[in-house]
């Protein structure tokens, strides 16, 4: 996110039965390379990056930011979730002031499948709902990518709306510690 407000930022790993959260560090480079030129990866948020793009412009050190979790199994990065602050100038706000937090999350193709983005979406979400009580979550992904419409009906977020954006329907759907509890 980009502002937490009095959430210390960075928490500490967040551990679950096989992962662990945590910030970036500089062993994650190579892996954070490979996520992002991954054709597979780029499928639904418009292609891959090119690797001497990302050979260039990645950090020895990658940027730790508040909201940026990577997500490391026996050792390794597999993915990264973020919770990041929607722009006022992006559609389909579920608050009238806009800035709401929304839950992003990209993982290498050899870990799909596996139950792996279930495990650490819950884990980050669940973390946001303690830091940040009561606090919605959207999440925006295109109808097309059957995973991300099956992780986001797993973790208990509704739909909202549809849209047509970038050339493909977009869904559009929030999540609430409160509802999640009550």
């Amino acid at each position: 996110m980009t502002e937490l407000g009095s959430v210390a930022w960075p928490p500490a790993p967040i551990k679950t039965e096989r992962l662990v959260l945590r910030e970036p560090e500089a062993r994650d480079r190579a892996a954070l390379i490979e996520l992002f030129a991954s054709p597979e990866v780029g499928a639904y948020i418009g292609g891959p990056r090119p690797r001497d793009e990302l050979e260039r412009a990645l950090p020895e050190t990658p940027e730790g930011r508040p909201g940026l979790f990577v997500i490391e199994l026996d050792g390794a990065m597999i993915g990264t979730i973020e919770l990041n602050r929607r722009d006022a100038e992006h559609r389909s706000h579920v608050r009238p002031d806009a800035g709401e937090a929304e839950l992003g999350y990209l993982f290498l193709p050899e870990a799909w499948g596996r139950g792996y983005a279930a495990e650490a979406c819950a884990a980050a979400l669940g973390w946001f709902a303690d830091a940040l009580p009561g606090e919605p979550v959207v999440l925006c992904t295109q109808t097309a990518n059957d995973r991300s419409m099956r992780l986001a009906a797993k973790l208990g977020f509704t739909e909202v709306q549809r849209f047509e954006e970038w050339g493909a329907e977009q869904w559009f759907g929030v999540w609430s510690s409160v509802t999640q509890s009550g």
